[in-house]
């Protein structure tokens, strides 16, 4: 498949390095050093990814989004990717699963999240259900036109800046050949709703300044009408949803890994030892060309599960391949590059000691490496079970 950019899609990768090099790079010292985004900071890059069309870019032109398609939101995310993270999602990036709203919906939580008046989160995980995301406790049941919630989500990414969230809760059980199953419902609930409760969360060594959440649902009530999707069809929703977010982290991991080999082959052909540089040095030259073998069949892998879901023929295991390789392939290569600094590496004066700290988290949030591989096995093994 050829995979020479457009044009137009250099013009999108211009366009998101350039706002990336000026409006982001420059305070990544002072977020990691504080943990903290101020306001008028996320305010003005906000207003800057508005006026430099990046603000809700994935969403369709109908919708008032941008209309990019996969190919062209991995292009953008791997430009993004390049950075903070924190500082990244000041550039509105509302969840496609609220294209599933309707009605009133709409008016209150979707056109508000692409014009970067309001921020969503997404609450699925809990503390005894990470990856079994089914054997969730958080639960909703029906009284007359309301849903009365109770349970406990954590690791809510972003949850402190956000006026909503979608919930995913269980509204059931089905009896089935292979034991219980619950049946999930999708719900839009507003942070300020009556017993919410939202807690800091957890400190990680990972992404700094971008905060993880503990939320407490006790009794709070919740009207029909907030309902998103349809009752016991939250995966429904949420399908969509897994595959294009898997995308974004292996194209977020991808411009990391972007950034370590370019600091990597500027140090090694700089850095002076016995009289040469080092990248005459068998030992760290064989490095690079490593690094760069990994980088080149990430972006190929990553780029034939964007083009494929252009095209409507992205599977699951297309997605979990390019999510899988590519948070791998950071993992190896933010660690050659910092070997290759030695010990400067590991100093925070460059970046490479935050993409090496980052890169942890990647294998793990978003389906982990262990689940990718689960998908990709079941992918190739389910068509001969079935003939047996």
């Amino acid at each position: 498949m050829d995979f020479r950019l457009s044009e137009e899609q250099e013009m999108l990768v211009a366009t998101v390095r350039r706002f990336v090099d000026e409006e982001i790079m420059p305070h990544e010292e002072m977020v990691e050093r504080t943990d903290q985004v101020p306001p008028e900071l996320r305010q003005h890059i906000l207003q800057k990814s508005v006026e430099a069309g990046l603000c809700a870019a994935g969403m369709p032109v109908e919708l008032g989004g941008g209309g990019l398609d996969s190919m062209g939101l991995v292009l953008m995310y791997r430009e993004l990717g390049r950075a903070n993270m924190a500082l990244q999602y000041a550039v509105p990036r509302p969840s496609n699963i609220l294209q599933a709203c309707v009605g009133e919906q709409r008016e209150k939580y979707l056109y508000p999240c692409i014009t970067g008046e309001k921020i969503d989160c997404l609450a699925m995980t809990e503390p005894d259900a990470g990856s079994d995301v089914r054997s969730m406790n958080c639960r909703a049941e029906r009284n007359g036109d309301n849903w009365v919630i109770n349970g406990t989500k954590h690791f809510i990414s972003h949850a402190e800046l956000s006026d909503f969230v979608i919930l995913f809760a269980a509204t059931g059980v089905d009896q089935t050949a292979r034991g219980p199953r619950k049946r999930i419902t999708s719900f839009l609930i507003d942070m300020d709703a009556p017993g919410l409760v939202r807690r800091d969360g957890y400190h990680s060594v990972s992404h700094r300044g971008y905060h993880n959440n503990i939320l407490e649902f006790t009794d709070c009530v919740v009207p029909h009408s907030q309902v998103l999707g349809d009752v016991d069809k939250g995966f429904d929703v949420a399908n969509d949803w897994l595959g294009a977010t898997r995308l974004e982290v292996a194209a977020s991991c991808l411009g990391r890994c972007d950034r370590a080999l370019e600091l990597a082959a500027e140090y090694a052909a700089q850095r002076r030892q016995f009289n040469q540089t080092i990248g005459s040095f068998q030992g760290v030259s064989f490095k690079l060309a490593d690094m760069e073998v990994q980088r080149r069949a990430a972006e190929l892998l990553l780029y034939d599960a964007a083009m494929k879901d252009v095209e409507g023929r992205m599977t699951d295991m297309d997605a979990a391949i390019a999510k899988l390789y590519c948070t791998e392939a950071l993992a190896f290569i933010s660690d050659e590059a910092l070997q290759i600094h030695g010990g400067m590496g590991l100093m925070s004066d460059l970046p490479l000691e935050r993409i090496w700290r980052d890169h942890r988290v990647e294998r793990i949030w978003e389906g982990t490496s262990e689940v990718q591989r689960l998908i990709i096995s079941r992918s190739i093994l389910r068509p001969l079970e079935q003939g047996n």
